[in-house]
């Protein structure tokens, strides 16, 4: 009976344990997975999925371009941000090409597009279609046209809806984010 007893004692005090150390060590929750891949690259059906690329709080700040393979001033400036990955790269700087393509379109021209161009920034595709839905979830200023970039961390957040005009422009503005300028 002793033993009993000391084994349910010894079992309890786990069970504490276990019980206050899972509450001080909170599992973060999963971010939503892409609902498709399109060669390598993520494709998210629906914004809610994509959503949590415009929310990261950690000590990165986010460089995030909406674009399209049919947009001449988008096309102009992506080797701004091919330039801006290339020279941050060993910095907590992280740029994403999200293109908004359309779903019928991945494969014969944005796969072929990134391909050519050996575009080394992360690319997305979100094909959620419900434009008025979400763009005021990415900024309230974006009218819906394109390009447009939001810069973030876990202090600053900016938004430019526009062509950047050359490099310099769109590293002042990772810079002013980052509190470097």
């Amino acid at each position: 009976m002793i033993r009993f007893l000391s084994f349910l004692l010894v079992m309890l005090q786990l069970f504490v344990s276990c019980k206050s150390e899972a509450q001080s060590n909170p599992i973060t929750p999963p971010v939503a997975a892409p609902s498709a891949q399109s060669g390598n690259i993520p494709v998210y059906a629906k914004f809610s999925d994509f959503e949590h690329w415009l929310h990261f709080d950690n000590d990165t700040t986010y460089v995030i371009n909406f674009w399209a393979t049919w947009c001449k001033p988008c096309v102009e400036e992506l080797p701004y941000f091919e330039k801006l990955h290339e020279q941050y790269q060993n910095q907590k700087v992280k740029v994403v090409l999200v293109s908004l393509d359309f779903k019928k379109d991945l494969e014969k021209k944005l796969l072929p597009f990134v391909k050519s161009r050996n575009l080394k920034p992360t690319v997305i595709a979100l094909t959620d279609s419900g434009y008025n839905n979400w763009i005021d979830k990415v900024s309230p200023a974006w009218g819906g046209a394109i390009p447009v970039t939001l810069v973030y961390n876990a202090r600053e957040r900016a938004f430019k809806e526009d062509q950047f005009s050359d490099y310099r422009e769109l590293e002042t503005m990772l810079e002013e984010a980052k509190g470097g300028r």
